[in-house]
């Protein structure tokens, strides 16, 4: 087998690593790379591989930055079987539709106030055409993407849908087992599953996100984001959340619900803007077997975990706009998380110079992004084309990361027979923090960790 890591590699974005065996080719994920613009937009466009030439894609879960570059794949001429859970399915069909009116939304923008035209990476038609080739495979059931490899899906914890990938070949009458993380989640979180434990294997793809990095002791996320907002509420401010659509906004509104059901919840108007967010919900609702026992058990006695007396879902732009127009302090959960396009960025137009304004990070922001330069403090960022002075407060609630951290990659990555793993390759982390955690996975007793720059080939 050769392993060609094209995306992912050394950084947090842009998932794509190629399998080649028994002379097929196995791509795994196909996530869109987002960082400075002109860099991203290039990479986007100019698929590495002769799409034609790939014979299958498993998808290891629904997140932009492993899924959101599908639909280019489709249009240059990949024409196998999208493998994935059936949550990443239905996900993704809401996911990529959503990024793609994004980027005609946002061209259509362009064009009127700036007079520029940048064609869109692709369309709803193009999303339509990627739909038709995937095809749900349930957890823990083996199947064939190719003859004489075989792949399972585990939970990953990470979101709904998410898997641990493992893949079987044979060489020699001897089987091999590799396995790839995809983006691997923590345990004892809200709603989904811990992530799955798959036993020994010969190799080790994982990500290496929080490698390095602690995350926040969980029992202080509510009482963190009480304080958070009641600052806001006696500010009479705006408190503005870039979230993801899907995962980061279910689980935040699912605290927001607890803390309105033990009666902690200030008087303030909630504003989901994003259809993405209303349709993902929808399908959060049509997945139970995601769902950890506590949630399940939940179900029973509150039929919607993400609403509650004041909460709105805004799918309309006019009610979007007549929430910046309104006086009274709010909150405004809007995508993307990474501050890079959707709702989001014209809120921040609005409020980003407004010193009773706090925006309000979840997790993590890659390089380069938007959502990072305002996170790392940078006090004049550019939205879209203008320049503006952050005024507002800036906080991060790192507790609501769907990541597994330094210490939940290790325990994870440890939780097997070492001395048969014959290599581990880290993906997805920057290089810091990879290095870190090799160090840490050498320790174990890890024989033999690579950290693949983009574009390294490896034969095993």
């Amino acid at each position: 087998m050769n392993i060609e890591f094209y995306g992912a590699a050394q950084t947090v974005t842009g998932s794509q690593h190629l399998l080649t065996i028994h002379g097929y080719k196995i791509l795994l994920d196909c996530g869109l790379y987002q960082g400075r613009r002109e860099e991203a937009s290039r990479i986007n466009r100019n698929i590495h591989w002769d799409a034609k030439s790939i014979d299958a894609l498993v998808l290891s879960h629904a997140h932009i930055d492993h899924a959101g570059n599908i639909p280019t794949l489709v249009k240059n001429g990949f024409s196998g079987t999208i493998y994935s859970t059936f949550a990443t399915r239905d996900l993704c069909s809401v996911m990529l539709s959503d990024s793609a009116m994004i980027q005609m939304k946002d061209a259509r923008h362009l064009l009127e106030h700036k007079g520029e035209y940048i064609e869109p990476l692709y369309t709803i038609d193009d999303v339509a055409d990627a739909l038709s080739l995937f095809n749900g495979i349930a957890y823990e059931k083996r199947f064939e993407p190719v003859p004489g490899v075989f792949f399972t899906f585990y939970d990953a914890g990470h979101l709904l849908g998410s898997a641990i990938v493992l893949i079987e070949w044979q060489e020699n009458g001897i089987i091999k087992k590799m396995m790839f993380t995809g983006d691997l989640g923590r345990v004892n979180r809200p709603i989904l599953r811990d992530p799955v434990h798959i036993g020994d294997v010969d190799y080790i793809i994982s990500e290496s996100t929080y490698g390095g990095r602690y995350h926040e002791n969980e029992g202080d996320i509510e009482a963190e984001l009480l304080d958070i907002i009641h600052d806001v509420v006696e500010k009479r401010g705006k408190l503005i959340i870039p979230a993801f659509s899907v995962g980061k906004t279910q689980e935040l509104v699912w605290y927001m619900n607890n803390i309105y059901n033990r009666g902690l919840m200030p008087k303030i108007d909630v504003f989901v803007d994003s259809p993405l967010a209303i349709n993902a919900t929808g399908v959060f609702r049509l997945h139970p077997e995601c769902f950890d026992e506590q949630t399940r058990k939940i179900l029973y006695r509150d039929d919607d975990l993400f609403a509650f007396p004041g909460i709105k879902y805004v799918k309309d732009v006019i009610e979007s706009k007549k929430i910046n127009r309104s006086g009274k302090p709010a909150i405004i959960i809007a995508g993307s998380g990474m501050c890079e396009s959707g709702r989001v960025v014209h809120h921040l137009i609005h409020s980003i110079r407004k010193p009773n304004t706090t925006i309000l990070f979840l997790g993590y922001n890659a390089p380069y992004t938007l959502g990072r330069k305002i996170a790392d403090g940078e006090k004049r960022v550019r939205l879209m084309g203008d320049y503006y002075t952050v005024n507002a407060s800036v906080r991060q609630l790192h507790g609501l990361s769907g990541h597994a951290d330094h210490t939940g990659l290790i325990e994870y990555l440890s939780n097997r027979n070492i001395s048969a793993v014959k290599k581990v390759f880290l993906v997805h982390g920057e290089i810091e923090s990879q290095k870190i955690l090799k160090q840490s996975l050498v320790e174990k007793g890890f024989a033999d960790i690579m950290i693949p720059a983009k574009g390294d080939i490896v034969t095993i």
